[in-house]
């Protein structure tokens, strides 16, 4: 996630560019959200990840798997076109991480991000940190 002190930065070094946060792990396909700030607006105090692209989904749920209210963080759960199949040779992660998804058509699932996130006032995404010890190390992650 991008941080208000890179924004800032970014708008120093190239005044009038448009920034875009971009959100979505490997499981994914690429970005699944995205924010974009435009040209002249003054850096955020916070940088949400943004809302979904077309045909992908984001979803902040509690631990039965209910949508959590705008502003109750919750962890973050992706759907559509895109999803990995799964983890080869991984079919104990594949069922930990991908899951049916209850909101979508039969047969849909569910990527179990292990970010938490909420949903902010104009329905945007906003990142929160983890749900376990996974860090990232120059974008690779580590499981301490």
């Amino acid at each position: 996630a991008a941080s208000p002190a890179h924004v800032h930065k970014l708008q120093r070094l190239k005044p009038g560019i448009e920034i875009v946060n971009g959100y979505g792990p490997a499981e994914s396909m690429g970005f699944t959200t995205t924010h974009s700030i435009a040209r002249g607006d003054e850096p955020p105090a916070l940088v949400p990840i943004g809302t979904p692209l077309v045909n992908k989904g984001g979803y902040v749920l509690d631990a039965h798997l209910n949508l959590c209210p705008p502003g109750v963080t919750g962890e973050l759960y992706l759907a559509g076109e895109g999803l990995a199949h799964g983890y080869l040779g991984r079919p104990d992660l594949t069922a930990t991480r991908f899951v049916p998804n209850p909101f979508g058509p039969a047969g849909g699932r569910l990527y179990r991000t292990g970010d938490l996130a909420r949903f902010d006032r104009e329905g945007r995404l906003v990142y929160e940190g983890r749900a376990d010890d996974q860090i990232k190390i120059r974008g690779f992650r580590v499981e301490p």
